[in-house]
């Protein structure tokens, strides 16, 4: 598609001497870009990577806590467009766009030292689905920041869609205790009372309660 782009404003330029800021401005494309094109200098696979970057960067400015992950996810969601994980990663790492927002990447769920419930791991790593509310992830993120010598904290809980990695629920703390990860199944049913998906998480002393336990067998899922 990006070459198109390249080959309209080229015509444009040649045949009514419009200018290439002009059209560049327009079409939304970097003039370097453009400019690296008509010299012979980016291959197809850099022409693609220079327009997902223009995406990934205009995500970005107007969503600068957004991951790669999550900015790949508006690139499918809003765009149509889909590529891999990694692709982005790298694209991301050349323009040095990073997320402004630094958390824990670990769960920071503890583990109970005796469970009350332990499931067996049915997903097992089989990641690739076609419909949603098929597969919900479940975790709880702890994100810190500083006032002077004074250390705070909030804790997200979040249950994910496998499919479309949608957010189903959410819901946000001071404490990291049984109501909120409680909350967040809750709120997740009551939009979705329909769904009954195969539900996984951590061993956290949270998820292997008797009380969630018994959550998820009145709303029907395993």
């Amino acid at each position: 598609m990006q070459r198109h782009l390249y080959r309209a404003i080229q015509e444009c330029h040649k045949e009514r001497s419009c200018s290439i800021e002009a059209a560049c401005e327009l079409l939304h494309v970097a003039r370097s870009a453009y400019h690296k094109w008509t010299s012979g200098k980016l291959s197809n696979r850099a022409v693609e990577n220079e327009w997902l970057a223009e995406k990934i960067e205009r995500i970005h400015t107007e969503s600068p806590d957004k991951g790669y992950r999550r900015l790949n996810d508006d690139l499918r969601h809003d765009y149509g467009i889909h590529v891999n994980d990694k692709r982005v990663l790298r694209i991301c790492r050349d323009r040095d766009i990073r997320s402004t927002v630094k958390y824990n990447n670990n769960g920071c769920t503890r583990h109970a030292k005796n469970f009350q419930y332990l499931a067996e791991n049915l997903l097992n790593r089989q990641f690739h689905l076609e419909k949603t509310n098929e597969k919900w992830l479940t975790d709880v993120t702890e994100f810190k920041w500083y006032e002077g010598m004074k250390v705070h904290k909030l804790y997200l809980s979040a249950i994910l869609d496998l499919c479309d990695r949608r957010i189903v629920a959410y819901a946000v703390s001071e404490c990291n205790n049984n109501s909120l990860v409680f909350k967040t199944f809750d709120r997740a049913v009551k939009l979705n009372p329909d769904a009954r998906p195969l539900f996984h998480s951590d061993r956290g002393y949270q998820y292997t309660s008797r009380a969630f336990h018994q959550k998820l067998v009145q709303a029907g899922m395993i």
